[in-house]
């Protein structure tokens, strides 16, 4: 599932993150995300694991951790803080 809008009627950035329980990389991915929510805006993050969906499994296997808002991917495989939406809430 995608979000629809990436900011919500409060100001909060809406985020999906795609991987998968046992991920060391999307752990480290969540870390990175939430320092960069703590410094520059609010998030609510839904994390999706995979792995209850083939056809996720299919899209994404090889590219966890994958970030997305509003339908368009951010970031796969690393966070990268400029890939980010700008502005504040």
């Amino acid at each position: 599932m995608t979000v629809e809008r990436a900011d919500g009627a409060d100001g909060v950035l809406e985020l999906t993150l795609y991987g998968r329980l046992e991920c060391p990389l999307c752990d480290e991915f969540k870390a990175a995300l939430a320092a960069w929510s703590a410094a520059h805006r609010p998030v609510q993050l839904e994390v999706v694991d995979i792995d209850g969906d083939a056809a996720l499994v299919e899209r994404y296997q090889w590219r966890i951790p994958v970030l997305v808002a509003a339908g368009r991917e951010l970031c796969a495989g690393h966070f990268d803080p400029a890939r980010m939406p700008a502005g504040t809430p």
